[in-house]
This record gives C-alpha cells, sequence and structure tokens, in this order.
C-alpha cells in the first residue's frame, strides 16, 4: 500500500475542554484498548477505540509544548517522559503518580536529563529513557529508579544519535530507536549493543524524513509516523518497508505533521494527526 488511503474512523475536536485535543502529540494503549493521549495542555486524556472520553489527568506543571514520550508498560503501569521538567512519570491508570525518576534538575551527569523523549521498560522492569539535547543518549534505570548506564551520544555515526524521538522494545528485549534527524531507526540490546541501523532521508518507500514515533504490531511488524513526510510507514522488523499511507493535507485520510501513533490489540493503527488536532484510524494490509 502506498499514498492515501480511507481511515475506518476520525475523530476530534480542536480544544482544551475535556475529550479535545490541543495539538495531541504522544500516545500508547493498554491492555483493554484504552487510548491514552498527551497534548499541549499537559494532560493525560483517555478515550475508548471509537474515541469516546473517559477520564484525564493533568501533569504536575504545566509547560508550552507538553510531554513527548508516553508508553503503557506491561505491568499496566502509565511512563510518562515530561520533557520539560527534566523527568520521568510514573503513574496508574487512573492517573495516581506512583513514581518519578529524574529530579528535574536539567543536567548532563548520569541520573540527569535534558529533554527525555520516551521511556520503556525490558522484561526486568528496567527503565530505557532516550533524551535529546546536549546529551543524544539512552540512560537505563533499575525497577527502583537507580542509574545503571548509558550509552549514544551526539553524531550521526551508527550508535550515536540526533534527537531521538521514540523507543519501543520487543518480546526479546530488542530496543527501537527513532532517531529522528538521522532519519533512521536504529536497533540496540539492553546493554547498548548495536544490532542494526537502517534508513536514510527521502520520500522514496523505505526512506524516511524526521521519523517522530515508532510502535510494534502484534503480528510483529513495525510502524513508523514521520513528521516531515506526513505518512506513516510499516516494516518488517529487518527494516524492509512493506509499504506507506498518508500524504500532506486536512481531509480523511491526509495527514499534517503527525507527531505519534499507537496499535491496539487487533493491529488497528491510530495515526495522532497532530496538527489537524485529531486521531484517524486505519488497517494497513
Amino acid at each position: 500500500m502506498t499514498g492515501r488511503a480511507t481511515p475506518e474512523a476520525v475523530w476530534g475536536i480542536h480544544g482544551t475542554r475535556p475529550g479535545w485535543l490541543q495539538k495531541p502529540r504522544v500516545a500508547a494503549f493498554d491492555a483493554d484498548d484504552q487510548l491514552y493521549i498527551a497534548d499541549l495542555t499537559d494532560r493525560i486524556q483517555v478515550f475508548d477505540r471509537d474515541g469516546n472520553f473517559k477520564r484525564h489527568w493533568r501533569m504536575p506543571a504545566l509547560n508550552v509544548d507538553g510531554p513527548s514520550g508516553l508508553t503503557v508498560d506491561r505491568w499496566g503501569r502509565v511512563l510518562v517522559a515530561d520533557t520539560h521538567f527534566y523527568r520521568v512519570m510514573i503513574y496508574s491508570r487512573e492517573g495516581e503518580l506512583l513514581m518519578q525518576i529524574g529530579d528535574g534538575v536539567q543536567g548532563t551527569e548520569p541520573g540527569r536529563f535534558g529533554y527525555p523523549t520516551d521511556v520503556v521498560c525490558d522484561r526486568a522492569g528496567n527503565f530505557y529513557v532516550s533524551e535529546y539535547g546536549e546529551n543524544d543518549r539512552i540512560q537505563v534505570f533499575s525497577p527502583e529508579g537507580k542509574w545503571l548506564r548509558q550509552w549514544g551520544g551526539h553524531g550521526d555515526e551508527p550508535g550515536q544519535f540526533l534527537k531521538p524521538r521514540a523507543l519501543a522494545i520487543d518480546e526479546k528485549d530488542r530496543i527501537y530507536v527513532a532517531d529522528s534527524c538521522n532519519h533512521r531507526v536504529q536497533v540496540f540490546d539492553t546493554q547498548g549493543k548495536l544490532l542494526d541501523c537502517w534508513g536514510s532521508q527521502g520520500p522514496a518507500k523505505g526512506q524516511m524524513s524526521y521519523p517522530y514515533d515508532i510502535a510494534l504490531a502484534p503480528d510483529g511488524t513495525l510502524y513508523v509516523v514521520e513528521y516531515a513526510n506526513h505518512r506513516v510507514q510499516r516494516f518488517t522488523k529487518e527494516g524492509r518497508s512493506l509499504g506507506t499511507w498518508g500524504s500532506p493535507g486536512r481531509e480523511p485520510g491526509e495527514l499534517y505533521n503527525p507527531w505519534a501513533l499507537a496499535v491496539d490489540s487487533s493491529g488497528v493503527v491510530f495515526v495522532i494527526d497532530t496538527l489537524n488536532h485529531r486521531v484517524q484510524r486505519f488497517r494497513m494490509g
């Protein structure tokens, strides 16, 4: 599949009321297929698959840019990269704050963050946090939040990053990094060993332009949302493109600088169509 497709559903009202969306930027599903979305109002809103509003809570402090990473882990916790407050916040599904990683002070030393962008958990409960700024690295923390190790660094060589925006982790604890300003995906083991690296800048199939989010589907394929190409691309785990969907615009089936996506338990893809302030739901065969 390449080009424009017809979405199953399109929903979203631009605004700041409960259930409305103000430049939504990150999203994730829980095990019950509830969709969690963070937008520029510094709130986490929860919807069902059809866009019906369920509940919301607010982050502890307001910043004009809001969180830029959100994951629901295998234990049902909601992990939020509170980017401009230099910390990771860990909530229950109802919005109870369970834990914080980082002291909220910007820094380059181990355990502090530049601008954290995403967080995932491995099978042992360790946290992996991507960040940009002066750092451009992945930091690893124990289940208790103790710093363990880090890898990366600013650059375009394999193993380095230019604004790593999003993470995904598979059943074998391989970590997929959307290395956005290098226009590629890099794959690592839990110790930071580089396993694979693929992608280059461009609009062709297999190329990318500012990959801003990455998500694994139940069938093992990988979806990448491209901010500047206004599209979603589907890959094998080895980096072979299986097709693209989307083109710039405001009509159903078109996207305007999408930041994020999430895949539900049946493999249906929900695109966070950021500057259209909406969600589009589609199947990519």
